[in-house]
């Protein structure tokens, strides 16, 4: 995201009320099946209220002796049993037919040194460094434990979002900004906002503030690892991007960089590949993968390319875990084989 969408992220949405009931797509037409792409179905959008359900937990991941939150939190829970969103088809089919013309999954990492998102970790003793934030208000002050040669998506000189994700060994403190940019060679820096999460703790964000990241989430637990695919599992939910998002959030989202259109995906809104769509011809990577898609889903946790989601950067290391053509598997999967779980209110 540019600094523009940013700016609009800061802009208070006005909650929409009786637009939920009333309002119908034009376009007519049932869900889409796996490998089409159907109209919009009419009608209006249900908003029942709707409770959190309750989910079997799978096994904590583990990184340099830090669990990645408690075994309860939404992250490593198992939702291959949620129930279904009432307005699954309604949003599936209508991220399909927005004309951005992207409507198969994208892995948004791969050998490319630039792609992906890489991360750090650092010592209980590291050093921090002070930081200065443009959105001050909503972001956790400095300093953080940020070392010299700290990679940045992108690289150095990237244009695009430049994350920094740094892990601290010991406290088991998650520290991400977003628009990082070092000052003196990275005695301090500046970014566009920061956060800091306890990997022990279920705490959200306060219900309105940012992150890295436009939903409020952090975003080194939805990344996929290289290290976890090695290991044959991937024990937590992912990430995912689509061009438009609603003005509304569901937790554990708490933010919300969207318009005012009940149709669109609300940051936080939950994912999964139906259990039926076929992945036993995925090889490698791919399969596993997907097998977690199935079992934990991902979070709509950012605007961006539609069906894009994001795995571990190469950063500072010359070599890549990833292999592009086993990757490039994924890319056959339609998002008509995605639907949407329910798994809360969506807040304004």
């Amino acid at each position: 995201m540019d600094l523009l969408d940013r700016l609009l992220m800061s802009v208070a949405m006005k909650p929409y009320v009786a637009l939920l009931l009333t309002i119908a797509l034009n376009a007519c037409g049932g869900g889409a099946s796996a490998g089409s792409v159907g109209a919009p179905p009419s009608g209006p959008l249900i908003v029942t209220p709707t409770a959190t359900p309750t989910a079997p937990t799978g096994s904590v991941p583990i990184v340099s002796g830090c669990q990645i939150f408690p075994s309860d939190n939404p992250w490593n829970t198992d939702i291959s049993n949620y129930p279904l969103d009432p307005n699954s088809a309604i949003y599936i089919n209508t991220i399909l037919n927005d004309g951005s013309g992207q409507t198969n999954l994208h892995p948004d990492f791969g050998q490319d040194p630039t792609y992906g998102i890489p991360f750090v970790i650092v010592p209980q003793n590291q050093p921090t460094v002070p930081v200065t934030f443009t959105y001050a208000d909503q972001s956790d002050p400095g300093p953080y434990p940020i070392p010299p040669n700290v990679p940045i998506e992108g690289g150095p000189s990237a244009s695009g979002d430049r994350h920094v994700l740094v892990l601290q060994q010991g406290t088991c403190s998650l520290y991400e900004m977003w628009d990082s940019q070092p000052v003196g060679g990275g005695t301090s820096w500046t970014a566009g906002s920061g956060a800091l999460f306890n990997l022990n703790s279920n705490a959200l964000r306060r219900d309105g503030w940012t992150s890295a990241d436009a939903a409020g989430l952090p975003i080194f637990p939805a990344l996929v690892k290289c290290q976890e695919v090695a290991a044959g599992s991937i024990d937590h939910a992912l990430r995912v991007s689509f061009q438009n998002s609603q003005s509304g959030f569901i937790h554990p989202a708490t933010h919300d960089a969207g318009t005012n259109n009940p149709y669109y995906p609300p940051m936080g809104l939950r994912l999964r590949l139906k259990s039926n769509y076929d992945i036993s011809g995925f090889t490698g990577a791919s399969k596993i993968i997907l097998t977690a898609m199935k079992t934990y889903g991902m979070f709509v946790a950012d605007n961006g390319s539609d069906w894009y989601f994001q795995g571990e950067g190469t950063g500072n290391n010359p070599s890549s875990c990833w292999n592009d053509d086993d990757l490039n598997q994924l890319k056959s999967v339609p998002g008509s084989a995605f639907e949407v779980v329910e798994t809360g209110q969506i807040l304004h």
